[in-house]
């Protein structure tokens, strides 16, 4: 089940390359990435594919914090139809929970929630699907594309109220600093930012029921048409998204997808599986890739595949792999 990302969003983000002066052909020879697929219009790319364009983009530039610039962002984010969608939503609070439903649109390797704290919101921003480390530009940029997003949208300029970041300090963290507003906390579990309840009420100048509705209707032809629409890839895609809250429960999962519990398992048994089955082998692709990253301690990796500690993960490896984390690191860490 591979995760991957429009070919918009690529085309977006090749686009921000060359506005720096980098030659998008010669990046894409060097991520190994065949420039004629941004032109199919259903085209799509795998996340190690999309990791490896920014590697090459950030060795080419010579700048460590290529991207990391609010007016860039303001100018080549592309959240294709699904912006369209946010514009014409109630108010930003309804226009992110569409945003959260229909991500697969531009990126099924991308995971987002709201997650209450108060009166105040968490928007939290992750990647999954990858089999090598993120450069962290990437993960900076996919989460000032989202708050890019939350500001056109509201024609406010949102600040939020904190900034984390699962990676190190980087050298250049100022550029976070003026992208953001606010210096943000490095070394984090994931990758978030708290916005202000006053903000995610704020009522949307161009909020259109009509043209939301019409909006949705072909977002949900779009993720349908999608390489795998499955009832089952899509199951699989919620859990995944919802993972690092804790452990998903069937009827939430159910809900989301606007189907009653007891019509999910009947679906889910036509196609020879069931929500445990599925969750158990996302947990497993996931803890292999997790896993690979040192980046991310023992602990750390159980959070995000949604255990309830570590000794949960430690009897999981045993199972799947046949032995614990630590030593499964180990063995893909050694020289082949």
């Amino acid at each position: 089940m591979e995760r991957s990302s429009s070919a918009n969003w690529v085309r977006a983000l090749l686009e921000l390359f060359r506005s720096q002066g980098l030659e998008t052909a010669a990046l894409c020879r060097a991520a190994g990435v065949e420039p004629q697929r941004l032109q199919q219009h259903d085209g799509r790319f795998s996340c190690d594919e999309v990791s490896r364009l920014w590697e090459a983009a950030i060795a080419a530039s010579g700048n460590e914090a290529l991207g990391i610039d609010r007016e860039l962002a303001a100018r080549y984010v592309n959240f294709d139809l699904v912006g369209y969608a946010m514009l014409s939503s109630a108010d930003l609070r309804c226009g992110l929970e569409g945003f959260a439903r229909y991500l697969d649109v531009i990126s099924s390797a991308t995971t987002f929630h709201l997650e209450l704290e108060g009166a105040d919101t968490w928007l939290v921003l992750g990647h999954t699907g990858f089999s090598r480390p993120l450069p962290w530009q990437r993960s900076a940029y996919s989460l000032l594309a989202l708050l890019t997003m939350c500001r056109w949208v509201t024609r406010r300029d949102l600040r939020p109220l904190t900034v984390h970041f699962g990676f190190a300090q980087p050298r250049d963290s100022e550029k976070l600093v003026s992208a953001f507003g606010c210096m943000p906390q490095f070394g984090r579990p994931d990758h978030r930012m708290l916005l202000a309840g006053s903000d995610l009420a704020t009522a949307i100048p161009s909020r259109n029921p009509a043209l939301l509705a019409l909006h949705e209707h072909a977002l949900q032809e779009r993720v349908a048409a999608l390489g795998d629409a499955s009832i089952a890839y899509r199951v699989s895609a919620e859990i995944i998204r919802r993972l690092d809250r804790g452990e998903p429960r069937r009827q939430d999962v159910a809900a989301s997808m606007a189907l009653t519990d007891r019509t999910l398992q009947r679906r889910l048994r036509a196609e020879d599986t069931t929500f445990q089955q599925l969750l158990d082998e996302a947990r497993r692709e996931l803890a292999r890739k997790y896993l690979a990253d040192h980046r991310f301690a023992l602990g750390q990796v159980a959070y995000m595949l949604g255990f309830a500690d570590q000794s949960n993960l430690f009897r999981a490896c045993k199972r799947w792999f046949g032995v614990p984390p630590a030593q499964l690191r180990e063995r893909m860490s050694a020289p082949q």
